[in-house]
């Protein structure tokens, strides 16, 4: 298989050839539609100038058609080369994220970010340089909110992950299918906003415009009307009153029950949308799978009487589509001569009636599928990383070789925790990787349980409940100072401990907004406090006198450190995780570093 790099480079260049190709085609009808304008206009002043009308007439006709023609293959042309190159774009974005350039991407999920979740912030999941800006493709509104649930809010059943699992590894697999399934959804002007209105109104329908009376006098009304109105125009043998009396007539009727003009609104509001819904859809549908979620998935779509989803969709978009010119002046006429509005309820009741329930279905659907793609680019751009092994027996993480997915170039680690020994308490000077270690095996359990591969060589967890406690930080608005902020989230952390879930908590330098004898005195009661509950998780801290708990809680408790390393009067991290308390201290040297004379401190 071809590295994902090379994958990408040749797609780019297979699409940029077409778009110069395109473009240079577009460029030379553009021309011949001018010349054929100009040429036919000649010909045609000509042939009158000379008495010949009749040619004169039929090189009007041609030349209409012959322009028309054009124009439509102009404008297809056009759709298409808009197509290609977001695909294009697409490729290029690919190798911008396989080369680190990801943090310049526009959706960084900040709309997401919340101060009082139980692990987000810390784990750096939404905002600039987050996992979610790193992976996210989805562009409709429920596919970023699936994502976003899906980051935060892990599935309780391990079969679930598991299924997602080989989901996610067969749409890796399917790079050129992922990727126009994304240029469907990017190829509308404007977001795609929430679909809630829409669900909603697809949900209930007025029987009402379903009656066989109903439906006959709305068809049979404009026929007659049209038919006195021609035999008036065409003959004398009917009076002006008849198409009169039927105008007025349906023209009463239209400017009756003018609460259809909200149902109307609301599917003209969202004709874009529902035709990306329409695209991609019939994208996932067309196509055939093995992986057994996206089977289900695929079976979910069909309606009651086992039609595609794209093509019930199709319907609606076509009466989208009628539904558009109803803003025009002209229309007015049209409207009154045919009872265009009520044609249009009838149909959109009939289809509300038939397929409406199953809207917010198929719109999920969708969201799932950009999710599963998002989180197949971990799985197409680094095929060396471990699928986890998800279990649902004792509570237990190890890992080989893991690193921090986010840091380019990070160093890995090995690790295993275990119930009778599932609390680390991590030492190590400053600056020496402690807290992205913390970082690194959360954020590496959130990748595991979305159903993506971690970063590491081998990776095995159980499910756990994830809590952090690492950058708390005041509330000026709620008045809340950073440490009692810390306590609060503590609070949680020791709560949930309590209950019978299986919890993973991370706490970065815990009570550091407290004097140092108060600090670790808290540390010590709260840390033997969570491993009395059976709680697992990982502690960094710089007092080492925590070490102690290692021996007290009969390794329960076990101590592991990072230390750095001096060269040329220059200080170095190997970043590697060691057994035992840490023996080495830097802060005197960084205060140096600084430009602080230490020797004057002392």
């Amino acid at each position: 298989m071809k590295e994902p790099k090379e994958q990408y480079e040749k797609r780019k260049t297979y699409y940029r050839r077409r778009l110069e190709k395109l473009t240079r085609t577009i460029n030379r009808l553009s021309n011949v539609r001018l010349l054929t304008f100009l040429v036919g206009c000649g010909l045609a002043v000509f042939f009158y100038m000379t008495q010949r009308s009749s040619l004169g007439l039929g090189m009007v006709i041609f030349t209409v058609a012959s322009f028309a023609a054009l124009v439509l293959w102009h404008q297809n042309l056009k759709t298409r080369q808009n197509y290609i190159q977001v695909l294009y774009e697409n490729y290029d974005q690919a190798l911008s994220r396989l080369g680190g350039e990801w943090r310049n991407f526009s959706d960084t999920g900040e709309d997401f970010k919340d101060p009082t979740h139980s692990y987000s912030e810390d784990l750096d999941i939404f905002g600039l340089g987050s996992l979610f800006q790193w992976i996210t493709t989805a562009k409709t509104f429920r596919g970023r909110e699936t994502l976003k649930e899906v980051l935060t809010q892990p599935p309780g059943e391990v079969e679930i992950i598991r299924k997602k699992q080989e989901a996610i590894q067969e749409l890796a697999r399917n790079l050129a299918w992922r990727q126009r399934f994304l240029a469907e959804a990017r190829m509308t002007k404007r977001p795609l906003n929430s679909p809630e209105t829409i669900i909603e109104w697809a949900k209930s329908y007025d029987a009402s415009y379903l009656r066989l009376g109903v439906v006959i006098l709305a068809r049979a009304l404009p026929i007659i009307t049209i038919t006195f109105l021609l035999m008036y125009l065409l003959t004398s043998s009917v009076s002006v009153w008849y198409p009169l009396v039927g105008l007025a007539i349906q023209t009463i009727i239209l400017f009756l029950g003018r609460e259809r003009d909200k149902t109307l609104n609301a599917v003209y509001t969202y004709k874009d949308s529902i035709k990306i819904y329409e695209k991609m859809l019939e994208r996932f549908e067309k196509r055939n799978f093995q992986a057994e979620h996206l089977q289900t998935l695929k079976k979910g779509l069909r309606d009651r009487d086992g039609k595609p989803a794209f093509e019930q969709i199709r319907k609606l978009s076509s009466l989208a589509d009628l539904i558009a010119n109803r803003g025009n002046a002209m229309f007015l006429i049209i409207n009154i001569l045919t009872l265009w509005d009520i044609q249009c309820m009838i149909s959109l009741e009939s289809w509300k009636e038939k397929s409406g329930r199953s809207l917010g279905r198929w719109v999920d659907t969708i969201a799932e599928l950009e999710t599963l793609n998002s989180l197949a680019i971990i799985a197409m751009d680094h095929p060396e990383w471990g699928v986890p092994e998800i279990t649902s027996g004792n509570s237990v993480i190890t890992a080989v070789n893991m690193g921090h997915p986010l840091v380019r170039g990070a160093v890995c680690n090995d690790l295993t925790m275990e119930k009778n020994s599932g609390i680390l308490l991590i030492t190590g000077s400053n600056m020496s990787g402690k807290s992205t270690l913390l970082r690194t095996v959360g954020i590496n359990l959130v990748l595991a349980y979305a159903g993506a591969p971690v970063f590491a060589q081998q990776f095995s967890c159980s499910m756990f409940q994830i809590y952090t406690c690492m950058r708390v930080s005041d509330n000026l608005g709620e008045s809340i100072s950073s440490f009692y902020a810390e306590l609060l989230r503590i609070k949680q952390i020791v709560s949930s401990a309590k209950t019978e879930r299986k919890i993973f908590f991370l706490l970065d330098e815990i009570f550091k907004g407290t004097n140092s004898q108060d600090r670790h005195a808290g540390a010590k009661v709260l840390i033997r406090q969570l491993s009395k509950a059976g709680a697992i998780g990982m502690v960094s801290t710089h007092d080492l006198e925590l070490g102690d708990l290692e021996r007290e809680s009969d390794r329960k408790i076990r101590n592991y450190h990072f230390r750095e390393y001096y060269t040329n009067d220059e200080i170095h991290f190997d970043y590697k995780l060691r057994r035992g308390i840490s023996t080495t201290r830097n802060a005197m040297y960084l205060i140096k570093m600084a430009g602080i004379d230490v020797d004057e401190m002392l």
